[in-house]
């Protein structure tokens, strides 16, 4: 039978794949990471449940990588694709990994030895890795891959594993590979907006200032300070925290006029996280408007309330820091009246979603077309909300727009059986 490739492997792409294989349909699931997961994979909890984000992505990540149906392409991306639908050619790049994936059996050992700590993207930077790593403790494939930008050829890799699943003499050139496939889903998924094109909130420029990523790595058990919230000027545990709302969404002056979905309900389950830690935290939410549209969702505003959370109508001009280092919000309280001054020990800056940085060469190299806002454009997206103006080429997830976990999974089912239909007509 013919075979689908989906693109992308977060959340929308893994289920995507899933159901095409669970269909009889070899799947091709490329993802350019070193692992599978996307960022799913880095957040503590799930709205409006609360229920551990890896508890229910993990077991999904497993079974792709148990399915015989399906073959992961890790650390790869798609150059180019030619044909129509029933019978498309990929031609994927994959890069290096400097790590014998058949040998390395994930245990660490090169890990635990490795003398260089750079920046850790998992971790959004709040802890470090090495240059010889694993993305995370549950990264799918379980193998290690070598940083060769930063490695300082110690050797001590070399000499520790005892698989020899280290490579010495791989070059630095992409392998080449070429697919034939009957239909693509293109769920490449989004970026975070960065913090520092709102330079009135001080991002890098004051250290308590962190985005929402940040504190989720940073309150998740798993993550590089153990779950504790600290801040970064001095360590010590915060008494304030204020969240900003909309940093990177419905701002015409930086060319995002949309929504982003999803941050009034992740900085209300932060709140809610935060809250039930320490009741004693003082946990203010700065906001234009709540978007709580979901099932269960108002519910689940309700309950931040209900544990003390204050939620302000207002949007603070900036963020300035005193001289004793202390910071200091002025806002006017638009359902006041009233012009409020906060003193937070820390600032979150719920930052919203935009689109993968590849989106447009996608878009270009596929003939699909794009939103102005840098989405992926459905054909219509009342009737046929995952189809493009490509035959045999869907979209699912956060790649066509802005969405929840919920929302991008039903997507992915969505393309998936789109998928699969022209996988069996091509035969």
């Amino acid at each position: 039978m013919a075979e689908v490739a989906v693109i992308g492997a977060g959340v929308a792409g893994i289920q995507a794949a899933l159901d095409i294989a669970n269909h009889g349909v070899h799947v091709h699931l490329i993802e350019k990471e070193p692992t599978i997961g996307g960022h799913m994979a880095q957040l503590d909890k799930t709205f409006p449940t609360n229920d551990c984000s890896m508890c229910i992505l993990s077991p999904k990540m497993v079974d792709v990588a148990r399915n015989p149906n399906i073959t992961i392409h890790t650390l790869t991306e798609v150059s180019a694709i030619e044909g129509e639908v029933g019978s498309f050619t990929l031609h994927l790049l994959r890069h290096p990994r400097y790590v014998d994936a058949c040998k390395c059996n994930g245990c660490g050992d090169c890990v635990e030895v490795c003398p260089v700590e750079v920046y850790n993207k998992f971790d959004a930077g709040v802890g470090v890795r090495k240059a010889i790593y694993k993305p995370h403790p549950q990264a799918v494939p379980d193998v290690t891959v070598r940083d060769a930008e930063h490695c300082i050829d110690c050797r001590l890799c070399f000499d520790i594993c005892g698989k020899d699943a280290i490579i010495e003499t791989q070059d630095d050139t992409e392998e080449e590979i070429l697919l034939e496939v009957a239909s693509v889903v293109v769920a490449t998924g989004f970026e975070l907006f960065d913090a520092c094109r709102k330079a009135q909130f001080g991002y890098l420029r004051h250290p308590d200032v962190i985005t929402s990523l940040e504190l989720e790595r940073m309150i998740n058990a798993s993550g590089p300070t153990g779950g504790k919230l600290r801040r970064f000027s001095d360590g010590a545990s915060p008494n304030s925290v204020v969240f900003i709302q909309c940093v990177g969404s419905r701002d015409m002056s930086i060319g995002r006029p949309y929504c982003s979905c999803v941050c009034c309900m992740y900085a209300t389950k932060n709140a809610i996280l935060l809250k039930e830690k320490n009741p004693d935290l003082d946990v203010v939410i700065l906001y234009m408007d709540i978007r709580a549209y979901g099932k269960g969702y108002e519910e689940y505003y309700n309950r931040a309330e209900s544990l003390g959370v204050r939620y302000l109508r207002g949007m603070p001009g900036e963020v300035l820091r005193k001289s004793d280092n202390r910071m200091t919000i002025t806002v006017e309280d638009t359902e006041a009246g009233e012009m409020v001054t906060l003193e937070p020990d820390l600032v979150v800056l719920s930052v919203g979603m935009e689109p993968a940085t590849d989106a447009a060469k996608i878009a270009e190299s596929f003939g699909i077309e794009t939103e102005d806002s840098g989405f992926f454009k459905p054909e219509n997206a009342k009737l046929h909300p995952v189809e493009t103006v490509v035959p045999g080429i869907y979209i699912a997830g956060a790649a066509q727009s802005p969405r929840d976990v919920p929302d991008s999974v039903m997507q992915g089912e969505a393309a998936a059986m789109k998928a699969f239909i022209d996988a069996v007509r091509s035969e």
